[in-house]
């Protein structure tokens, strides 16, 4: 593999435009820029929930999550392109529905919190749905896959099982929302 990178300043962002990566310029504040920083901020607290300790099967996941969600970020880099697999959202549904059944039934909200694990993962879960909502304001102006928005969508619903997970698999109970309590 060639070097990607040789020079990291280029000076061609200077006047407020970046390069896609067909060749195209397009405004730092495009709804596609938007997404790709929203799916790298999304890759990037992901990267932190992994500095914990985790089972190894959570982090299998969680890392396979990253590279997919690195070929989301190239298809908003590469206009019209489509680099997420296909069976992706099957799998992220499979993994919901493995860690799920192992949670109790959720009868009230849940507050963000518990384990620092948990409480990233959930983090990270806020972050995919606004990466999502980016995602679904690209779409109404451009063409792009109906795959990588599936995607996100159903990480956002793992990510919020997997912080449940994380606090049961610490002897921890999820931290529920107390509608009326005495402040």
């Amino acid at each position: 593999m060639g070097h990607r990178l040789s020079k990291i300043y280029t000076r061609t962002g200077d006047a407020g435009t970046t390069g896609l990566a067909d060749g195209s310029r397009v405004s730092k504040d495009s709804a596609r820029i938007a997404a790709l920083g929203e799916l790298d901020e999304l890759n990037s607290v992901i990267g932190l929930l992994l500095t914990e300790e985790l089972p190894d099967d959570i982090r299998h996941l969680l890392t396979g999550i990253q590279h997919d969600l690195f070929d989301l970020g190239g298809e908003m880099a590469i206009p019209g392109s489509a680099l997420l697999n296909g069976k992706s959202v099957g799998e992220l549904e499979a993994a919901i529905d493995r860690w799920n059944a192992e949670l109790e039934p959720l009868k009230e909200f849940l507050l963000p919190g518990g384990t620092r694990a948990a409480a990233l993962a959930h983090l990270a879960r806020a972050v995919c749905r606004r990466a999502e909502r980016q995602l679904v304001t690209v779409a109404a102006s451009e063409d792009i896959g109906e795959t990588g928005r599936k995607y996100v969508n159903r990480l956002s619903d793992l990510l919020f099982v997997l912080g449940r997970t994380l606090n049961r698999l610490a002897g921890r109970g999820d931290v529920l929302w107390q509608k009326d309590r005495a402040r």
